[in-house]
This record gives structure tokens, C-alpha cells and sequence, in this order.
């Protein structure tokens, strides 16, 4: 875990110490945005045409910010036109790696570069801050588009969409509103609130994150005892932004984030919503578990110095859900 400090890597873990415990997630710096016809979008510069062949993304299976962007990817069938590199799920000193793997699933198929905080100075020699995932390259301008998942599934949406993209708007403009606001809610306390509660160092940073996460599972578990999904019969932005989530959550956050007063499995709507959505076509290969509990448990040394990945019960992801049939 590290950053970029005007172009140079500095091995360094979050400073908790300087806001009372908390963590506090840093804003993503690249914001151009992959439109039709290649005109500036709400943020950053023009010139990033929607073709076939132009886009690179550089994903990691554990990352669940990188997840809703390979779930769009697959939803609107971009996998022949945004080829993808993976990260390492190990995450040490040099920040995510491109070390091969056993599967041969990891590795940059681009540059062939070791790391990737070599893109981010690729992009900008003096770049400081984070080096996250996902990243959006584009292979014109050698150049990074985007490293803002929540605006990246938004151009997957409908950039593409008069050049091959498969049917789908899972930001239909009637539920525009309403996804935003669950949206927000979302973010700030279930997606990030996770992270919010294990990144915490204080006792109180982590009960202002833990009992808020919490509250808004309960909520969700309420909102979907009405409807199959979020928004009715048909799954959008906000399923696909909290899918990732619950996904990991009793097998990595449950236990690794104390994020412990409930399961997943606990919840019976949202543990049979949560089936439902991993069982949408497509949505499987998308997820790898083994990347993701890995690169929890063996890269977070401040949290587990073992780095042991711990042994737990099996969870049946493919029990029918059988809420097509509820609703």
C-alpha cells in the first residue's frame, strides 16, 4: 500500500492518525470521460472517442470498485472492444503488482510493466497521490481516461452504444433521482463503510462507521421485502454498485473489517437478492474469490500480520433465490 509523490513511489499506509481514527478515502484524479462522439463530458478534457479496440482497463478481481466495471463490461458485451489487464491480488511494498500467477490470469498485456504505479507516471511524470484500480487506458493518447469506477460504468453504459454495445441502460432517466440518492446512502456507508470500519484506529472512528453500515443493511433488507431489486423487477446502477459489496462481505468484511454484528446469510431478502444478482447471466465470471480473500487477508499486514486467510463455512452461491417467483 503506497503512493506516488511527484512521480516517485513512497511505500506508505493511510494516515489515520491525523483525523482521529478514521479513514478517509482520496478522490480520484483522472475524470475524462469516453463519449460518443468523443466531446468533453461533465468532467476533464475531450477527445476520448467511443471505438472499438481504443480502450484498455487495467482490473483486479478483488477490488470491488473494479467489480461494477467488469460487470458492465459483461453486461453490455465490451469485452471485444476494452481488452483487460489483471493485478496481482498481493498488494506489498510496490503498491499492486503485475506478478504472474499459477491461473496465468495476472499480467500487463500492454506493456508488460511490473507494476502499476508505472502507468500512473506513464500518464503524468509528476503525478502524486494514490494508485488505484480500476484504470481506464486509452491506447491513442497513451494516456489514462479515468481511475473513477462510479463514472467509467456510466461511459460502459451508453458510450458505447452505436457502435456494437449490447441493449441495456441501467441509468434509465426516469430513476435518475432515486438511484442517486440510494446511490449516496450506499457510498458513504455500506460500499465505503466497510472500509471506513476496518481501516478505523480508534474505537470511536469504528462504531461512527460500523452502526451506520448497519443501519443501512437493515433499511435494504426492508426495501427489498417489496421488490426484487432496488428499483423494481430489473436490476440497475444502484444493484450493480452494492452487488460487490455484499458479495465479499461475509467472506472478507464480516471477519476482516469487524464488520461483525451481522451476516449477509442473516438477512433473507438481502441474502437471496444478493443470489439473484450473482446469478444474473454473465455476472459469475466476473468474480473470482480466491483473488479477493487473498488480497484482503495477506496484503493488509496492519490489520492481519499473520496474513493467514482464514478457513470458513462454505456459502451455496448457486441455491435458487427464487425471487422472480416472489415479485
Amino acid at each position: 500500500m503506497g503512493l506516488l509523490i511527484e512521480g516517485k513511489w513512497l511505500d506508505q499506509w493511510y494516515d489515520t492518525a491525523s483525523t482521529g481514527g478514521k479513514f478517509e478515502r482520496s478522490t480520484a484524479q483522472f475524470r475524462n470521460w469516453i463519449t460518443r462522439d468523443g466531446s468533453a463530458g461533465p468532467t476533464g478534457k475531450d477527445g476520448f472517442k467511443a471505438e472499438p479496440g481504443r480502450y484498455h482497463l487495467y482490473a483486479s478481481y478483488a477490488c470491488p470498485w473494479v467489480h461494477r466495471v467488469l460487470i458492465y463490461r459483461k453486461l453490455k458485451g465490451l469485452e471485444n472492444a476494452i481488452d483487460v489487464s489483471f493485478v496481482h491480488w498481493y498488494m506489498a511494498e510496490q503498491g499492486w503488482t503485475f506478478n504472474k500467477d499459477e491461473e496465468g490470469i495476472v499480467g500487463d498485456h500492454l506493456f508488460d510493466l511490473e507494476f502499476a504505479h508505472q502507468l500512473y507516471t506513464m500518464a503524468d511524470k509528476n503525478y502524486t497521490g494514490r494508485v488505484t484500480v480500476p484504470i481506464l487506458w486509452d491506447k491513442d493518447k497513451n494516456t489514462i481516461v479515468s481511475n473513477e469506477s462510479s463514472e467509467i460504468i456510466r461511459m460502459l453504459n451508453s458510450a458505447f452504444d452505436e457502435i456494437g454495445a449490447d441493449e441495456g441502460d441501467y441509468y434509465p432517466e426516469h430513476l435518475r433521482d432515486e438511484i442517486d440518492k440510494i446511490n449516496h446512502r450506499v457510498y458513504h456507508t455500506v460500499n465505503n463503510g466497510v472500509y471506513k470500519s476496518g481501516f478505523s484506529t480508534t474505537r470511536e472512528a469504528y462504531e461512527e462507521a460500523v452502526y451506520p453500515l448497519f443501519e443501512t443493511l437493515n433499511w435494504l433488507e426492508d426495501r427489498l421485502g417489496n421488490a426484487r431489486f432496488l428499483h423494481g423487477n430489473m436490476p440497475n446502477e444502484s444493484d450493480w454498485r452494492l452487488f460487490p459489496t455484499l458479495y465479499r462481505f461475509d467472506s472478507i468484511y464480516h471477519s476482516h473489517f469487524k464488520c461483525s454484528i451481522k451476516r449477509i446469510v442473516d438477512y433473507p431478502n438481502l441474502w437471496g437478492y444478493t443470489r439473484d444478482l450473482y446469478q444474473w447471466p454473465g455476472i459469475k465470471k466476473t468474480v473470482n474469490m480466491k483473488h479477493a480473500r487473498n488480497h484482503y487477508y495477506e496484503s493488509h499486514e496492519t490489520i492481519n500480520p499473520t496474513r493467514i486467510v482464514p478457513v470458513l463455512p462454505e456459502i451455496d452461491w448457486e441455491k435458487p433465490s427464487n425471487r422472480n417467483k416472489i415479485f
